[in-house]
């Protein structure tokens, strides 16, 4: 039956926009969504669009930050949100990072190196040989990718390779 993808099958998350005084306290909606939610399976996430807004006409992160600490908030709901979703939807990001650009790709939870390759290019994943994984705690705390490399954190894996969450990585391939 999954393979019919019915509506009704899919994952559910419901988003609650709240004012700002529910956004730090809660309100008795709040309280039922997440109560029929539990009921569900379905999982639930509070934000305030009008906080989302202000956020997002602030020019620096540190001008954001500022921001967030007076409203007692820890991140923007944005962030829960896109969180939320990965998860709810068995998702993943790496990134591949060169001279030119770095970027994020969006792949399942479980795919091999093999198949995050094939996100970026088809012949990457038929002639995959090899992917050189970073870990992204490595590359934050050795910070940067020759560094990571003299601290021996490099690995070099093969076709069964598991990619986590956040690994930087090159992929080696022969078409």
């Amino acid at each position: 039956i999954s393979e019919v993808q019915l509506l009704t099958n899919k994952p559910v998350l419901y988003v609650c926009n709240v004012d700002e005084n529910s956004i730090k306290n809660g309100n008795e909606w709040i309280g039922k969504i997440e109560e029929m939610a539990k009921n569900e399976g379905a999982e639930v996430v509070v934000l305030a669009a009008q906080i989302e807004a202000d956020i997002n006409e602030l020019e620096t992160f540190e001008e954001r930050e500022i921001f967030l600490d007076e409203l007692g908030l820890t991140e923007p709901g944005v962030n829960r949100l896109i969180r939320k979703a990965y998860d709810l939807l068995k998702l993943q990001t790496y990134f591949t990072a060169g001279v030119k650009e770095v970027r994020a790709w969006t792949i399942g939870q479980g795919w091999t190196a093999p198949q995050a390759a094939g996100v970026i290019h088809t012949d990457f994943e038929k002639g995959f040989i090899r992917a050189e994984v970073i870990k992204y705690n490595d590359y934050v705390t050795y910070g940067s990718e020759v560094k990571v490399k003299e601290a021996g954190k490099l690995s070099v894996e093969g076709k069964e390779y598991i990619v986590q969450d956040g690994d930087i990585m090159h992929f080696r391939f022969n078409v």
